[in-house]
């Protein structure tokens, strides 16, 4: 939350020529609801179902820039899934600046909307330590390397 997945996603995207899907708002065209509702009236167990489903169902024919909440590497298996697919990114950035940025937006985060900045550095923590073996599968970690930075890091790595 707050490294700026989609950030990255919709801007790298057309700098590879690439189209780009964001797993969450194609859940909630999908279910005409928005995430926060899905959870609500569904629960999460239904989400999380419904994220599989999606990232299953990424067609590899086609040149796609993906992004996936935070969470969705750490169910089923997902990050096997999408190691399988193509080349995943793990967007391990500075935690001030992600703290920093969530602050900002802070509002716009219903898990986050009523912490403290002391109650919302732990749960950076403590969600980012149970989730760091999943996000750590990835095949490139880019810590904060801009958009630009990316496209340079992925022509290495072809």
């Amino acid at each position: 939350m707050g490294c700026g997945k989609s950030y990255v996603g919709r801007n790298l995207a057309p700098l590879l020529g690439f189209e780009y899907v964001d797993i969450d708002k194609y859940i909630e065209e999908k279910e005409s609801l928005t995430i926060k509702e899905i959870f609500e009236q569904k629960g999460e167990a239904y989400f999380r179902d419904q994220e599989k489903k999606y990232i299953h169902e990424v067609d590899t024919n086609q040149n796609l820039v993906v992004s996936t909440g935070g969470g969705a590497p750490c169910f089923f298996d997902n990050m096997d899934v999408m190691n399988e697919k193509g080349l995943t990114i793990y967007l391990n950035r500075n935690k001030e600046k992600t703290i920093w940025r969530l602050l900002k937006g802070q509002y716009k985060r219903p898990l986050i909307a009523d912490l403290s900045p002391e109650e919302l550095e732990h749960f950076y923590d403590e969600r980012l330590e149970s989730r760091k073996p999943f996000y750590e599968k990835a095949q490139l970690h880019v810590g904060d390397a801009d958009v630009e930075e990316i496209v340079e890091m992925l022509k290495k790595n072809q």
